[in-house]
This record gives structure tokens, sequence and C-alpha cells, in this order.
């Protein structure tokens, strides 16, 4: 109760400024658990899935893998199914590696979805403390030199008072997006770096597959016109 009391005596005190201040606070930090829910359940979803398509790449089993990728909604999913279908049309590596940058273009915004508000949220919410700040210095500086000397002590303190409770609030919203906005865009990096690494490797696997086949065919014997002119060089020398 009197924590309460204390918040709404901090809000009196700090005059109209305080009120934006708090809507930018609570919606930075909406969307900060927002970002930070949907990040984690992706990396657990990316991390899963890969290590269930680990040995079907290993065995070169890509039916399995087409099988896994469908039925699954992470980023990771939607990379390799535009490699897998690439494949069945397209044999060189370009071909398929293209295909997948397609589809990072299109993972990418979803991840990077809303995180960069942060950094904007903070920056209006630190202008709008320092705005409330110059805001009570003017009143203070209006009440001393307006009032009666009797009052001019208490008026000037009430004036300073609005001015610090905005200068602390600005402040501490400011810190609080910043900080989430800096550890969302190190999560967020680390996510998208995985899913490169892991279209590298499914790029490589899918290579290593193509160069492997024609090392296991027998060599074509040589047709009768090839030995011919062959065996007459071989006179000749």
């Amino acid at each position: 109760m009197n924590f309460m009391n204390s918040v709404v005596n901090f809000f009196k005190d700090g005059g109209v400024f305080l009120y934006p201040l708090a809507l930018i606070f609570v919606v930075g930090v909406s969307i900060a658990i927002e970002r930070y829910v949907y990040l984690t359940r992706e990396t657990f979803r990316n991390r899963s899935l890969w290590d269930d398509l680990v040995p079907a790449l290993s065995a070169g089993n890509f039916k399995q893998v087409v099988g896994l990728t469908q039925n699954s909604k992470a980023s990771i999913a939607t990379i390799l199914n535009y490699g897998v279908a690439r494949v069945a049309s397209a044999r060189r590596r370009d071909d398929i590696e293209k295909a997948m940058d397609e589809s990072l273009l299109e993972v990418i915004p979803r991840i990077e979805k809303r995180t960069h508000y942060l950094s904007s949220l903070a920056n209006v919410g630190l202008l709008i403390g320092l705005l409330g700040t110059i805001t009570g210095l003017i009143g203070a500086f209006s009440a001393v030199a307006t009032a009666n000397p009797a009052e001019k002590a208490s008026l000037l303190a009430a004036a300073i008072s609005v001015a610090m409770n905005n200068t602390a609030s600005g402040l501490a919203v400011a810190i609080t997006l910043l900080t989430a906005h800096m550890f969302l865009e190190s999560k967020t990096t680390s996510l998208i770096d995985s899913l490169e690494i892991a279209s590298v490797k499914f790029l490589n696997s899918i290579t290593e597959r193509q160069s492997d086949r024609p090392a296991h065919e027998p060599a074509a014997p040589a047709s009768p016109t090839a030995r011919a002119p062959a065996a007459a060089a071989r006179g000749s020398v």
C-alpha cells in the first residue's frame, strides 16, 4: 500500500509529462516480452528440428528431410523446404543456394520484427523526460521571479521536484528499453547466424551426395571406333 501511495505521489509531483513516459514504458516492455518469447520459442524449435534432421542428412535420406520440414513451423524448416524443392529441378549448388538465400529474405524480417522499436522508444522517452525537466526549471524560475518572498522556497522546491522526477523517469525508461534492445538484438543475431550455418551445412550435404554419385558408377567401356584411332596412334609411334 505504501508503494502504491509513493507511485501516485510521484506522478502527482512529476507533472503531465510522466503520463506519456509511462505509456512508452508499458509499450516498450510489452514489445520486449513478446520478442523474447518469440525468439526463445523459435530457437528451441530450430534446435529440436535440426537435431532430428542431422541423422537424415548424414544418411542422404532426403525424403525423411522433406517429411520433417513440411510438418514443422520452425524458421529453419522454411529455409530447407526452399532448398529441397530446388534440388529436384536444379543440380548446381549455386541454384540451390540462391533459393535458400531467397527464403532467408523471407524469414529474417519476421525474426527482426519490432525489435528496432525499442531503441526509438528509448530515445523518445529520454527526450520527453528532458522536456519535462526543462518545463519544471522554467516553472521554478518563474516562481522565484513573481512569487512572494514567503512562498518562493516552497514553489521553488515543487518546481525542482517536477524537473527531477521527469529526469529520473526519462532516464529509467531509456536505460530499461535500451538494455532490452541490446539483449534482444544479440539473441536475434545468434538465431540468424544459426540459420545461416544450418543452410550451409545442408548445402554441403547435398553437394557431397551429388559428387559421390558419379564416383560409384562404373566407367563406360570405350567404343571400337574410339579404340581404333588409339591403336593407330600407337602404331605410328
